[in-house]
């Protein structure tokens, strides 16, 4: 944690990673859409039907995913019907699952119905349920209580103007 005297607190914040992925994924509708995506959604309708975003929001939101190479469309028609487009998750997307994770795991601690959460997550392959946790290079668990902040490469020291 950060004293009076740690230069933390005098850093220049404007390239801050969180704030970049914000700027990207840190909308209601955007995480929503990620996680109809995680659960099989994959066309317009999908997630218009699920969602009830507003059409302009959910179009603006698929675009920047898009842009932003988190998802990707491809092409797909049904049998009489024109070839359309279809959203499907990238790696760059799938790397954004543990943080996504977390927020769910957090919110059925936190602000799950009475009656407990609404789904549960699962390893496919031996049946566990999964949980987020922040691990060190060493595989070490590793409280919030025990994480060390300090300077990286792109630390830069606010400059007075």
């Amino acid at each position: 944690m950060a004293t009076d005297a740690d230069p933390l607190l005098d850093r220049d914040t404007t390239n801050c990673s969180i704030a970049r992925t914000l700027e990207v994924v840190g909308e209601k509708w955007t995480l929503l859409i990620l996680r109809e995506v995680w659960y099989g959604a994959s066309r317009f309708s999908d997630f218009e039907r699920t969602l009830r975003c507003p059409r302009n929001l959910l179009a603006e939101r698929l675009r920047k995913l898009v842009e932003h190479g988190i998802l990707a469309t491809e092409p797909y028609q049904e049998t009489g019907s024109r070839s359309r487009h279809r959203y499907v998750i990238t790696p760059k997307g799938n790397d954004l699952v543990p943080a996504v994770l977390g927020l769910l795991q957090w919110g059925d601690r936190y602000r799950a119905d009475p009656a407990g959460p609404a789904i549960t997550t699962r390893h496919r392959k031996c049946g566990g349920y999964l949980a987020v946790q922040v691990r060190c290079e060493h595989d070490h668990h590793v409280p919030a209580n025990e994480i060390e902040t300090t300077p990286g490469p792109g630390f830069r020291i606010k400059q007075d103007h």
